[in-house]
């Protein structure tokens, strides 16, 4: 039996590990849930699947939550402490970590730290401070399984194969709902037509990214720090069928791929079984119904977002993490109505702009770039609403 936590349990990857977990129950017990503020829905899945403890980040939901009926004698903890004291529960086995954004970072390093395995699904604690996140783990004997699609289909690539003999990396991508647009055509795009991405069902925040491709930069990112490849050889190309997840190009020239329909819980559930593949009840790919595969480079003028991903691993030290708050900033407000959709990249590029990077010696040092950013962008994104400062970038003007 194999004791797991999920981080993040009300959002859509969590709901996802949640249904695989549910369906093995002689091999999987869920021994801890976090959420960060929908009490309802963590009391619900509470009931169902009888966790030792449980904690909401939002301390007021934490509240509402331990006043529910039917939670039985589940311990309740709140606030930052309260999610790493679930990621960091004695019994627990494996660590599923799917909370959205920098907040994972914390609570997925105390986890490491801890001597749990983690299956990452957020990719936003690799971006922001990846070589503490390695380091931790080497050092504790962890091992950290992707969750994403595209990092779970080169760790399965890459099975049975040297390192050395890797030529490059190269990650899929959609290419999002605004794959065949202009420029002009994206300026006018609204928040309803960003969030209906074509291929796949995510939380609200990373279909954004899918749309702005920053969640391959991200991804990229995440991809460098999981797998020690520089970015000189991890490539990204347009592949708007989703059934190809990502592959991994060997010096002889053979190419391994890994293929399916574009569901979470096919990677999920890989990182829950390691190294089993278990069965799961989806339907089959049928490559004949899905058609051609085409693929194509992505356009990094109309989709900048991607560039200056490359740019900040480049840069190095606390800029990834710069890039990563900027980027959540820009697409709350976004996702708020507050500014455009072109003009996420304006505040990330901006922020980037002003920011004197340092070494990330520490787990301080990243999250003091972090609230820099999310200060600094935030101000950017008024200066926004007000005149269309972030706008008047010389090279999309």
């Amino acid at each position: 039996m194999k004791h797991v936590v999920v981080l993040g349990s009300t959002g859509s990857i969590g709901v996802s590990a949640l249904e695989v977990l549910a369906s093995y129950p002689d091999r999987f017990n869920v021994c801890a849930l976090t959420a960060a503020s929908k009490d309802e829905q963590l009391a619900k899945q509470i009931e169902m699947f009888c966790p030792n403890v449980a904690a909401m980040a939002d301390e007021n939901a934490a509240r509402r939550l331990s006043n529910r009926p039917n939670i039985g004698d589940v311990a309740i903890y709140s606030g930052v402490d309260g999610v790493v004291q679930s990621a960091t529960f004695d019994q627990a086995d494996l660590v599923i970590s799917a909370i959205v954004g920098a907040a994972g970072l914390i609570p997925t390093l105390a986890a490491i730290q801890a001597g749990k395995d983690v299956a990452l699904a957020n990719k936003e604690p690799m971006v922001m401070a990846g070589q503490l996140m390695q380091q931790a783990a080497s050092a504790n004997g962890v091992t950290i399984f992707p969750v994403d699609s595209e990092h779970s289909a080169l760790f399965q690539s890459m099975q049975g194969h040297r390192k050395e003999d890797i030529r490059r990396l190269i990650l899929t991508c959609s290419g999002g709902p605004f794959l065949a647009c202009t420029r002009e055509e994206m300026r006018h795009k609204t928040k309803a037509e960003a969030l209906n991405h074509p291929n796949w069902e995510m939380g609200s925040k990373v279909t954004i990214d899918s749309a702005t491709l920053m969640n391959k930069g991200l991804e990229m990112i995440e991809a460098h720090w999981l797998f020690g490849i520089p970015a000189s050889k991890i490539d990204v190309v347009i592949h708007p069928q989703s059934i190809i997840h990502s592959m991994v190009e060997y010096k002889d020239g053979s190419i391994i791929s890994q293929m399916g329909i574009p569901d979470m819980k096919i990677p999920i559930a890989y990182a829950l079984s390691y190294p089993e593949h278990i069965s799961l009840d989806l339907p089959r790919c049928d490559l004949v119904k899905e058609g051609p595969l085409s693929f194509e480079e992505p356009d990094t003028e109309r989709f900048p977002c991607l560039a200056l991903a490359y740019r900040a691993l480049q840069i190095g030290g606390t800029m990834p993490a710069v890039l990563n708050a900027a980027n959540e900033v820009a697409v709350q407000g976004f996702l708020d109505d507050k500014i455009g959709f072109i003009d996420i990249e304006g505040i990330i590029e901006q922020t980037m702009g002003a920011h004197l990077g340092t070494e990330v010696n520490m787990i301080e040092d990243a999250i003091s770039a972090d609230c820099w950013a999310r200060e600094y962008a935030g101000k950017m994104m008024n200066n926004c609403v007000d005149d269309s400062v972030v706008m008047r970038s010389t090279r999309h003007a």
